[in-house]
């Protein structure tokens, strides 16, 4: 396999990890402060397993990490990049809406 297709194949595991809309809470949680596995449980309004499982995908292809403090584990975000995406797919948002308004027109 050739190198430029391992690089899109690893893009294609972090777009897929990202592609709930939990995992994207989190991880626009996580880019204010580190939290709780329990303060995300509360946030994303999941039980526990589901929210371990969502943070096991992030933690997998390295968007977050873990400390542990005692009995407790808190994930924070390991890139500060997220925000340029969280706007970009804010834009597409914008320009498709607008886009489907002008056709209806």
């Amino acid at each position: 396999m050739n190198n430029n297709l391992q690089k899109y194949e690893a893009r294609a595991k972090i777009a897929k990890a990202m592609s709930h809309p939990s995992r994207l809470l989190m991880l626009d949680l996580l880019q204010k402060q580190e939290l709780s596995v329990g303060q995300l449980t509360q946030e994303v309004g999941a039980d526990q397993s589901t929210v371990s499982k969502h943070l096991a995908i992030l933690k997998e292809v390295g968007l977050v990490s873990v400390r542990k403090e005692g009995a407790m584990s808190f994930y924070q975000l390991k890139c500060n990049c997220l925000d340029g995406f969280f706007s970009c797919m804010e834009s597409v948002l914008v320009s498709d809406l607008t886009c489907r308004q002008n056709a209806l027109k």
